[in-house]
Protein backbone atom coordinates (compact mmCIF):
# COMPACT_ATOMS: atom_id res chain seq x y z
CA UNK A 1 0.00 0.00 0.00
CA UNK A 2 1.37 3.64 -1.10
CA UNK A 3 2.46 5.44 1.81
CA UNK A 4 0.07 8.49 0.11
CA UNK A 5 -2.54 9.02 -2.02
CA UNK A 6 -3.65 11.77 -4.15
CA UNK A 7 -6.29 11.59 -6.76
CA UNK A 8 -8.13 14.22 -8.76
CA UNK A 9 -11.45 14.30 -10.74
CA UNK A 10 -11.17 16.26 -14.15
CA UNK A 11 -12.63 19.71 -13.12
CA UNK A 12 -15.35 20.72 -15.34
CA UNK A 13 -16.43 23.72 -17.33
CA UNK A 14 -19.04 25.50 -15.97
CA UNK A 15 -20.67 26.42 -19.01
CA UNK A 16 -23.14 23.05 -18.72
CA UNK A 17 -24.46 22.03 -15.06
CA UNK A 18 -23.73 18.86 -13.88
CA UNK A 19 -25.12 15.68 -15.48
CA UNK A 20 -24.63 11.99 -15.05
CA UNK A 21 -21.68 11.89 -17.40
CA UNK A 22 -19.76 14.11 -15.32
CA UNK A 23 -20.65 12.82 -12.04
CA UNK A 24 -19.32 9.33 -13.26
CA UNK A 25 -15.35 10.24 -12.80
CA UNK A 26 -16.50 11.97 -9.63
CA UNK A 27 -17.73 9.24 -7.68
CA UNK A 28 -15.04 6.77 -9.16
CA UNK A 29 -12.60 9.40 -7.86
CA UNK A 30 -14.50 9.38 -4.28
CA UNK A 31 -14.63 5.46 -4.38
CA UNK A 32 -10.95 5.39 -4.60
CA UNK A 33 -10.42 8.51 -1.88
CA UNK A 34 -12.35 6.58 0.84
CA UNK A 35 -11.08 3.22 -0.06
CA UNK A 36 -7.50 4.46 0.73
CA UNK A 37 -8.70 6.46 3.87
CA UNK A 38 -10.30 3.31 5.11
CA UNK A 39 -7.21 1.58 4.64
CA UNK A 40 -5.76 4.13 6.53
CA UNK A 41 -3.30 6.04 4.08
CA UNK A 42 -3.10 9.93 4.00
CA UNK A 43 -5.63 10.42 1.35
CA UNK A 44 -6.02 14.15 -0.91
CA UNK A 45 -9.07 14.26 -3.41
CA UNK A 46 -9.30 16.94 -5.30
CA UNK A 47 -12.22 18.17 -7.16
CA UNK A 48 -13.95 21.19 -8.80
CA UNK A 49 -14.68 23.84 -11.86
CA UNK A 50 -13.21 25.29 -14.88
CA UNK A 51 -14.17 28.90 -14.61
CA UNK A 52 -12.27 31.31 -17.36
CA UNK A 53 -12.44 31.59 -21.13
CA UNK A 54 -14.37 33.40 -23.87
CA UNK A 55 -16.96 30.27 -24.17
CA UNK A 56 -17.86 31.57 -20.58
CA UNK A 57 -17.54 35.14 -20.96
CA UNK A 58 -20.52 34.39 -23.98
CA UNK A 59 -22.58 32.27 -21.72
CA UNK A 60 -22.39 34.64 -18.68
CA UNK A 61 -23.86 37.57 -21.07
CA UNK A 62 -26.64 35.23 -22.90
CA UNK A 63 -27.68 34.73 -19.55
CA UNK A 64 -27.62 38.36 -18.45
CA UNK A 65 -25.15 38.03 -15.80
CA UNK A 66 -21.71 38.97 -14.99
CA UNK A 67 -18.94 36.13 -15.86
CA UNK A 68 -18.12 36.36 -11.43
CA UNK A 69 -22.08 35.89 -11.00
CA UNK A 70 -22.21 33.37 -13.82
CA UNK A 71 -19.57 31.07 -12.70
CA UNK A 72 -20.01 31.15 -9.16
CA UNK A 73 -23.78 29.96 -9.62
CA UNK A 74 -22.72 27.11 -12.01
CA UNK A 75 -19.53 26.24 -9.16
CA UNK A 76 -22.32 25.89 -6.39
CA UNK A 77 -24.17 24.05 -8.52
CA UNK A 78 -21.58 20.85 -9.05
CA UNK A 79 -20.84 21.46 -5.28
CA UNK A 80 -24.31 20.47 -4.52
CA UNK A 81 -24.63 17.74 -6.80
CA UNK A 82 -21.60 15.97 -5.43
CA UNK A 83 -22.71 16.14 -1.60
CA UNK A 84 -25.90 15.07 -2.69
CA UNK A 85 -24.60 12.18 -4.63
CA UNK A 86 -22.48 11.27 -0.91
CA UNK A 87 -18.96 12.52 -2.47
CA UNK A 88 -16.43 13.73 -0.25
CA UNK A 89 -13.54 15.94 -1.73
CA UNK A 90 -10.82 17.22 0.61
CA UNK A 91 -11.51 20.09 -1.45
CA UNK A 92 -13.40 22.35 -4.55
CA UNK A 93 -10.54 24.26 -6.46
CA UNK A 94 -12.61 26.84 -8.41
CA UNK A 95 -10.42 28.49 -10.98
CA UNK A 96 -11.04 32.03 -10.46
CA UNK A 97 -10.28 31.75 -6.63
CA UNK A 98 -6.91 33.84 -6.12
CA UNK A 99 -5.02 30.73 -4.52
CA UNK A 100 -5.29 29.46 -8.17
CA UNK A 101 -4.42 32.91 -10.03
CA UNK A 102 -1.39 33.24 -7.74
CA UNK A 103 -0.37 29.23 -8.55
CA UNK A 104 -0.73 29.81 -11.88
CA UNK A 105 1.18 32.99 -12.07
CA UNK A 106 4.08 31.63 -10.09
CA UNK A 107 4.10 28.40 -12.64
CA UNK A 108 3.75 30.38 -15.79
CA UNK A 109 7.18 32.89 -14.30
CA UNK A 110 9.29 29.27 -14.17
CA UNK A 111 8.41 28.46 -17.45
CA UNK A 112 9.06 32.01 -19.10
CA UNK A 113 12.50 31.31 -17.07
CA UNK A 114 12.97 27.98 -18.04
CA UNK A 115 13.71 29.49 -22.03
CA UNK A 116 10.97 27.01 -23.42
CA UNK A 117 8.54 30.12 -24.15
CA UNK A 118 8.93 32.24 -27.03
CA UNK A 119 6.46 35.10 -28.67
CA UNK A 120 5.36 34.44 -32.22
CA UNK A 121 2.30 34.23 -34.66
CA UNK A 122 -0.21 31.71 -35.11
CA UNK A 123 -2.67 30.98 -37.84
CA UNK A 124 -5.04 28.53 -37.99
CA UNK A 125 -8.76 26.61 -37.40
CA UNK A 126 -9.56 28.01 -34.15
CA UNK A 127 -12.59 25.72 -32.54
CA UNK A 128 -14.91 27.85 -29.77
CA UNK A 129 -16.44 24.68 -28.29
CA UNK A 130 -12.53 23.70 -27.37
CA UNK A 131 -11.31 26.81 -26.71
CA UNK A 132 -7.93 25.59 -28.41
CA UNK A 133 -6.88 25.38 -32.08
CA UNK A 134 -7.43 22.33 -33.95
CA UNK A 135 -5.65 20.67 -37.34
CA UNK A 136 -7.55 20.19 -40.24
CA UNK A 137 -6.83 16.46 -40.55
CA UNK A 138 -8.84 16.82 -37.22
CA UNK A 139 -11.91 17.70 -38.98
CA UNK A 140 -15.00 15.65 -40.56
CA UNK A 141 -16.06 15.38 -44.24
CA UNK A 142 -17.87 18.24 -43.89
CA UNK A 143 -15.32 20.50 -42.61
CA UNK A 144 -16.61 20.67 -39.62
CA UNK A 145 -15.45 19.80 -35.36
CA UNK A 146 -16.53 16.25 -34.99
CA UNK A 147 -17.66 16.92 -31.70
CA UNK A 148 -19.29 20.35 -31.47
CA UNK A 149 -20.50 20.25 -35.25
CA UNK A 150 -19.31 23.68 -35.50
CA UNK A 151 -16.90 25.08 -38.33
CA UNK A 152 -13.94 26.20 -36.99
CA UNK A 153 -13.09 30.18 -37.50
CA UNK A 154 -9.39 30.83 -39.07
CA UNK A 155 -7.72 32.78 -37.05
CA UNK A 156 -4.75 34.54 -36.83
CA UNK A 157 -2.55 35.99 -33.74
CA UNK A 158 -0.02 36.87 -31.54
CA UNK A 159 0.92 34.43 -29.20
CA UNK A 160 3.20 33.20 -26.51
CA UNK A 161 4.41 29.18 -27.60
CA UNK A 162 5.58 26.53 -25.19
CA UNK A 163 8.48 24.26 -27.21
CA UNK A 164 6.21 20.95 -26.60
CA UNK A 165 8.18 19.63 -30.10
CA UNK A 166 11.28 19.27 -27.47
CA UNK A 167 9.69 16.63 -25.34
CA UNK A 168 9.13 13.79 -27.85
CA UNK A 169 11.80 11.87 -26.59
CA UNK A 170 11.14 12.02 -22.49
CA UNK A 171 7.54 11.61 -22.86
CA UNK A 172 8.06 8.30 -24.85
CA UNK A 173 10.62 7.17 -23.03
CA UNK A 174 8.52 7.49 -19.69
CA UNK A 175 5.49 6.13 -21.01
CA UNK A 176 7.03 2.75 -22.38
CA UNK A 177 9.37 2.45 -18.47
CA UNK A 178 6.26 2.98 -17.07
CA UNK A 179 7.14 6.28 -15.13
CA UNK A 180 4.04 7.30 -16.62
CA UNK A 181 1.24 4.83 -16.50
CA UNK A 182 -1.78 5.51 -18.91
CA UNK A 183 -4.20 3.10 -18.90
CA UNK A 184 -6.36 1.59 -20.45
CA UNK A 185 -3.49 0.22 -22.91
CA UNK A 186 -5.93 1.44 -25.87
CA UNK A 187 -5.37 5.25 -24.74
CA UNK A 188 -1.61 4.42 -24.06
CA UNK A 189 -1.47 3.25 -27.39
CA UNK A 190 -2.95 6.51 -29.07
CA UNK A 191 -0.91 8.85 -26.66
CA UNK A 192 2.19 6.98 -28.17
CA UNK A 193 1.04 6.70 -31.24
CA UNK A 194 0.25 10.95 -31.12
CA UNK A 195 3.64 11.53 -30.40
CA UNK A 196 5.46 9.62 -33.09
CA UNK A 197 3.94 11.97 -35.80
CA UNK A 198 5.63 14.50 -34.49
CA UNK A 199 4.94 17.51 -31.73
CA UNK A 200 4.61 20.92 -32.32
CA UNK A 201 4.98 23.88 -30.55
CA UNK A 202 1.79 25.19 -28.77
CA UNK A 203 0.36 28.55 -28.08
CA UNK A 204 -0.17 29.07 -24.31
CA UNK A 205 -1.97 32.35 -24.26
CA UNK A 206 -4.04 34.45 -26.61
CA UNK A 207 -4.65 38.22 -26.80
CA UNK A 208 -8.41 39.75 -26.95
CA UNK A 209 -9.61 37.35 -23.92
CA UNK A 210 -10.47 39.22 -21.04
CA UNK A 211 -11.52 36.54 -18.95
CA UNK A 212 -8.65 34.57 -17.78
CA UNK A 213 -5.00 35.11 -16.09
CA UNK A 214 -2.82 37.67 -17.45
CA UNK A 215 0.39 36.82 -18.34
CA UNK A 216 2.96 38.10 -15.67
CA UNK A 217 4.96 39.70 -18.40
CA UNK A 218 2.86 40.69 -21.02
CA UNK A 219 -0.51 41.98 -19.90
CA UNK A 220 -2.31 42.18 -23.57
CA UNK A 221 -2.36 38.29 -22.88
CA UNK A 222 -4.39 35.62 -21.12
CA UNK A 223 -3.20 32.01 -20.66
CA UNK A 224 -5.22 29.40 -22.56
CA UNK A 225 -8.12 28.39 -19.86
CA UNK A 226 -6.72 24.57 -21.15
CA UNK A 227 -3.63 25.51 -19.83
CA UNK A 228 -4.76 27.37 -16.60
CA UNK A 229 -7.61 24.70 -15.73
CA UNK A 230 -4.19 21.99 -15.70
CA UNK A 231 -2.47 23.77 -12.70
CA UNK A 232 -5.53 23.01 -10.51
CA UNK A 233 -3.65 19.94 -9.56
CA UNK A 234 -0.74 22.15 -8.00
CA UNK A 235 -2.67 25.00 -6.97
CA UNK A 236 -4.92 23.21 -4.78
CA UNK A 237 -2.32 22.27 -3.12
CA UNK A 238 -0.71 25.29 -1.99
CA UNK A 239 1.85 25.26 -4.72
CA UNK A 240 5.10 25.85 -4.24
CA UNK A 241 5.53 26.22 -0.61
CA UNK A 242 2.58 24.49 0.75
CA UNK A 243 2.79 21.66 3.37
CA UNK A 244 0.60 20.10 1.46
CA UNK A 245 2.36 20.11 -1.92
CA UNK A 246 4.86 18.72 -0.41
CA UNK A 247 3.37 16.16 1.04
CA UNK A 248 1.00 14.85 -1.90
CA UNK A 249 2.52 15.83 -5.45
CA UNK A 250 3.00 14.05 -7.62
CA UNK A 251 -0.66 12.93 -8.12
CA UNK A 252 -0.94 9.04 -7.94
CA UNK A 253 -3.84 9.27 -10.66
CA UNK A 254 -5.79 11.52 -12.90
CA UNK A 255 -8.76 10.58 -13.81
CA UNK A 256 -10.01 12.15 -16.92
CA UNK A 257 -12.31 11.95 -20.24
CA UNK A 258 -11.03 10.05 -23.41
CA UNK A 259 -11.27 13.52 -24.85
CA UNK A 260 -9.00 14.94 -22.81
CA UNK A 261 -5.77 12.30 -23.09
CA UNK A 262 -3.62 14.33 -25.05
CA UNK A 263 -3.88 17.32 -22.80
CA UNK A 264 -2.83 15.06 -19.66
CA UNK A 265 -0.49 12.63 -21.54
CA UNK A 266 1.49 14.92 -23.39
CA UNK A 267 0.94 18.90 -22.53
CA UNK A 268 0.66 18.23 -18.90
CA UNK A 269 3.75 16.44 -18.07
CA UNK A 270 5.71 18.15 -20.61
CA UNK A 271 4.98 21.56 -18.89
CA UNK A 272 5.96 20.19 -15.53
CA UNK A 273 9.37 19.17 -17.31
CA UNK A 274 10.08 22.21 -18.13
CA UNK A 275 9.36 23.59 -14.64
CA UNK A 276 11.34 20.91 -13.00
CA UNK A 277 8.30 19.57 -11.72
CA UNK A 278 7.75 15.80 -10.63
CA UNK A 279 5.24 14.22 -13.01
CA UNK A 280 2.09 12.20 -11.99
CA UNK A 281 2.44 8.82 -11.63
CA UNK A 282 -1.23 7.35 -13.69
CA UNK A 283 -3.46 9.13 -15.90
CA UNK A 284 -6.78 6.95 -16.59
CA UNK A 285 -9.05 7.43 -18.89
CA UNK A 286 -12.46 6.45 -18.50
CA UNK A 287 -14.99 5.83 -21.45
CA UNK A 288 -18.24 7.73 -22.29
CA UNK A 289 -21.96 6.78 -22.04
CA UNK A 290 -24.63 7.30 -24.07
CA UNK A 291 -27.88 7.99 -23.05
CA UNK A 292 -30.59 5.01 -24.13
CA UNK A 293 -27.90 4.54 -27.15
CA UNK A 294 -28.21 8.50 -27.87
CA UNK A 295 -24.47 10.95 -27.04
CA UNK A 296 -25.30 13.26 -24.69
CA UNK A 297 -26.46 16.63 -26.03
CA UNK A 298 -27.57 19.87 -24.97
CA UNK A 299 -29.49 19.70 -28.90
CA UNK A 300 -31.24 16.48 -27.71
CA UNK A 301 -31.54 17.98 -24.54
CA UNK A 302 -31.09 14.12 -22.90
CA UNK A 303 -28.42 15.06 -20.13
CA UNK A 304 -29.37 13.47 -17.17
CA UNK A 305 -29.53 15.53 -13.72
CA UNK A 306 -28.19 13.53 -11.14
CA UNK A 307 -30.05 15.23 -8.41
CA UNK A 308 -33.45 14.18 -9.76
CA UNK A 309 -31.92 10.26 -9.92
CA UNK A 310 -30.56 10.53 -6.25
CA UNK A 311 -34.33 11.80 -5.30
CA UNK A 312 -35.48 8.96 -7.03
CA UNK A 313 -33.42 5.71 -6.08
CA UNK A 314 -30.79 7.27 -3.55
CA UNK A 315 -27.47 8.11 -3.88
CA UNK A 316 -25.74 4.31 -3.63
CA UNK A 317 -28.29 2.90 -5.90
CA UNK A 318 -26.61 5.48 -8.49
CA UNK A 319 -22.82 5.02 -7.35
CA UNK A 320 -23.90 1.40 -7.60
CA UNK A 321 -25.34 1.61 -10.67
CA UNK A 322 -22.63 3.69 -12.71
CA UNK A 323 -19.56 1.92 -11.82
CA UNK A 324 -21.28 -2.02 -11.59
CA UNK A 325 -22.91 -1.34 -15.41
CA UNK A 326 -20.20 -0.08 -17.01
CA UNK A 327 -16.30 -1.45 -16.95
CA UNK A 328 -14.19 1.60 -15.71
CA UNK A 329 -12.31 2.53 -18.82
CA UNK A 330 -14.81 1.59 -21.58
CA UNK A 331 -17.87 3.13 -23.21
CA UNK A 332 -21.26 2.04 -22.20
CA UNK A 333 -25.02 2.80 -22.08
CA UNK A 334 -27.18 4.72 -19.14
CA UNK A 335 -31.04 3.77 -18.79
CA UNK A 336 -33.81 4.55 -16.61
CA UNK A 337 -34.68 0.80 -17.46
CA UNK A 338 -30.98 -0.60 -16.98
CA UNK A 339 -30.81 1.10 -13.62
CA UNK A 340 -34.15 0.04 -12.17
CA UNK A 341 -33.33 -3.64 -13.25
CA UNK A 342 -30.39 -3.65 -10.95
CA UNK A 343 -32.14 -1.51 -8.56
CA UNK A 344 -34.45 -4.59 -8.54
CA UNK A 345 -32.74 -7.29 -8.84
CA UNK A 346 -29.00 -6.69 -7.24
CA UNK A 347 -30.16 -4.25 -4.58
CA UNK A 348 -33.42 -4.79 -2.93
CA UNK A 349 -33.80 -8.56 -4.06
CA UNK A 350 -29.55 -8.62 -3.14
CA UNK A 351 -28.36 -6.56 -0.39
CA UNK A 352 -31.48 -5.28 0.83
CA UNK A 353 -33.02 -8.73 1.11
CA UNK A 354 -29.90 -10.49 2.77
CA UNK A 355 -30.26 -7.74 5.46
CA UNK A 356 -33.58 -8.03 6.00
CA UNK A 357 -33.44 -11.56 6.65
CA UNK A 358 -30.74 -11.69 8.98
CA UNK A 359 -31.86 -8.97 11.30
CA UNK A 360 -35.34 -10.96 10.85
CA UNK A 361 -34.30 -14.01 12.47
CA UNK A 362 -32.38 -12.43 14.90
CA UNK A 363 -35.63 -10.51 16.11
CA UNK A 364 -37.56 -13.50 16.38
CA UNK A 365 -35.73 -16.27 16.82
CA UNK A 366 -32.78 -14.60 19.63
CA UNK A 367 -35.63 -11.45 20.63
CA UNK A 368 -32.82 -9.28 19.06
CA UNK A 369 -29.87 -10.55 20.63
CA UNK A 370 -26.68 -10.75 18.39
CA UNK A 371 -24.23 -13.83 19.04
CA UNK A 372 -20.21 -13.56 19.67
CA UNK A 373 -19.63 -13.10 16.06
CA UNK A 374 -17.03 -15.59 14.61
CA UNK A 375 -14.64 -15.30 11.57
CA UNK A 376 -16.68 -14.67 8.04
CA UNK A 377 -17.17 -17.98 6.28
CA UNK A 378 -15.62 -16.76 3.12
CA UNK A 379 -12.96 -15.01 1.74
CA UNK A 380 -12.95 -11.79 -0.11
CA UNK A 381 -9.31 -11.53 -1.01
CA UNK A 382 -8.66 -9.54 -4.11
CA UNK A 383 -11.95 -6.67 -4.40
CA UNK A 384 -9.18 -4.20 -2.48
CA UNK A 385 -6.37 -5.28 -5.47
CA UNK A 386 -9.17 -5.14 -8.18
CA UNK A 387 -10.21 -1.20 -6.58
CA UNK A 388 -6.79 -0.30 -6.73
CA UNK A 389 -6.26 -1.21 -10.20
CA UNK A 390 -9.81 0.68 -10.95
CA UNK A 391 -11.67 -2.51 -11.70
CA UNK A 392 -14.58 -1.04 -10.26
CA UNK A 393 -17.12 -3.31 -11.85
CA UNK A 394 -15.34 -6.09 -10.92
CA UNK A 395 -14.98 -5.78 -7.48
CA UNK A 396 -18.92 -5.19 -7.33
CA UNK A 397 -19.39 -8.33 -8.81
CA UNK A 398 -17.24 -9.88 -6.12
CA UNK A 399 -19.03 -8.57 -3.40
CA UNK A 400 -22.48 -9.85 -5.25
CA UNK A 401 -21.15 -13.37 -5.52
CA UNK A 402 -20.59 -13.16 -1.64
CA UNK A 403 -24.04 -11.80 -1.46
CA UNK A 404 -25.59 -14.39 -3.43
CA UNK A 405 -24.03 -17.39 -2.02
CA UNK A 406 -25.55 -16.08 1.71
CA UNK A 407 -28.89 -15.78 0.23
CA UNK A 408 -28.76 -19.18 -1.52
CA UNK A 409 -27.59 -20.47 1.85
CA UNK A 410 -30.09 -19.34 4.03
CA UNK A 411 -32.79 -20.71 1.01
CA UNK A 412 -31.20 -24.15 1.15
CA UNK A 413 -30.44 -24.68 5.06
CA UNK A 414 -33.66 -23.13 6.40
CA UNK A 415 -32.11 -21.47 9.48
CA UNK A 416 -35.50 -20.98 11.16
CA UNK A 417 -36.31 -24.46 11.46
CA UNK A 418 -32.91 -25.24 13.14
CA UNK A 419 -33.57 -22.42 15.57
CA UNK A 420 -36.72 -24.84 16.27
CA UNK A 421 -34.62 -27.74 17.22
CA UNK A 422 -30.95 -26.83 17.53
CA UNK A 423 -30.06 -23.26 19.02
CA UNK A 424 -26.54 -23.51 19.62
CA UNK A 425 -26.77 -24.53 15.37
CA UNK A 426 -28.69 -22.18 14.98
CA UNK A 427 -26.51 -19.27 17.05
CA UNK A 428 -23.38 -20.43 14.96
CA UNK A 429 -24.93 -20.05 11.69
CA UNK A 430 -26.67 -16.90 12.42
CA UNK A 431 -23.04 -15.66 13.96
CA UNK A 432 -21.28 -16.60 10.81
CA UNK A 433 -23.56 -14.87 8.50
CA UNK A 434 -23.46 -11.84 10.47
CA UNK A 435 -19.60 -12.13 10.00
CA UNK A 436 -20.15 -12.27 6.25
CA UNK A 437 -22.62 -9.58 6.26
CA UNK A 438 -20.20 -7.32 8.40
CA UNK A 439 -17.41 -8.03 5.53
CA UNK A 440 -19.87 -7.01 2.65
CA UNK A 441 -20.57 -4.09 4.10
CA UNK A 442 -16.62 -3.20 4.89
CA UNK A 443 -15.92 -3.85 1.22
CA UNK A 444 -18.90 -1.76 -0.23
CA UNK A 445 -17.92 1.34 2.23
CA UNK A 446 -16.18 2.81 -0.54
CA UNK A 447 -19.45 2.38 -3.52
CA UNK A 448 -22.14 2.91 -0.93
CA UNK A 449 -21.16 4.80 2.56
CA UNK A 450 -24.23 5.11 3.60
CA UNK A 451 -25.75 1.83 2.71
CA UNK A 452 -22.91 -0.02 4.62
CA UNK A 453 -23.37 2.42 7.40
CA UNK A 454 -26.87 1.54 7.95
CA UNK A 455 -25.87 -2.07 7.81
CA UNK A 456 -23.23 -1.85 10.21
CA UNK A 457 -25.38 -0.09 12.89
CA UNK A 458 -28.59 -2.43 12.19
CA UNK A 459 -25.79 -5.36 13.49
CA UNK A 460 -24.63 -3.64 16.45
CA UNK A 461 -27.70 -2.22 18.02
CA UNK A 462 -28.19 -3.30 21.58
CA UNK A 463 -31.40 -4.41 20.62
CA UNK A 464 -31.26 -5.96 17.25
CA UNK A 465 -34.76 -5.64 15.10
CA UNK A 466 -36.36 -6.40 11.62
CA UNK A 467 -34.68 -3.46 9.81
CA UNK A 468 -36.30 -0.90 7.46
CA UNK A 469 -35.94 -1.96 3.53
CA UNK A 470 -32.25 -0.69 2.51
CA UNK A 471 -34.12 -0.20 -0.87
CA UNK A 472 -37.33 0.68 -0.59
CA UNK A 473 -40.02 -0.60 -3.64
CA UNK A 474 -39.92 1.45 -6.49
CA UNK A 475 -43.04 2.50 -8.65
CA UNK A 476 -41.93 2.32 -12.19
CA UNK A 477 -40.81 4.60 -14.33
CA UNK A 478 -42.12 2.05 -17.04
CA UNK A 479 -45.17 0.50 -17.74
Amino acid sequence: MTEKFYVTSPIYYVNAVPHIGSAYPTIAADVLARFYRGAGVPTFFLTGTDEHGSKIEQAARAAGQTPEDFTREVAAKFSFAWDQLGIAPDDFIRTTEERHIIAVTRFLEILKDSGKLYEGEYEGLYCVGHEAFINESDLDGKGLCPDHKTKPEKLKEKNWFFKLSDYGKVLKEKILTGSLEIEPDSRKNEVLSFIDSGLEDIAISRPNVKWGIRLPWDEKQTVYVWVDALFNYISALGFPNDEKYKKFWPADVHLIGKDIIRFHCVIWPALLEAAGISWPRKVFAHGFFTIDGEKISKSLGNAIDPNNLVDKYGADAVRYFLLREIPFGQDGDFSIDKLEARYEGDLANGLGNLFSRLTTLIAQNLEGELPDVVVSPRDFDGVGRLIENLKFHEALAKIWEEIAWANKYIDETKPWETAKKNEKLFKEVISSLVALLYEIAKNLAPFMPETAEKIRSGLSAEKIAKAEPLFPRLERTHA
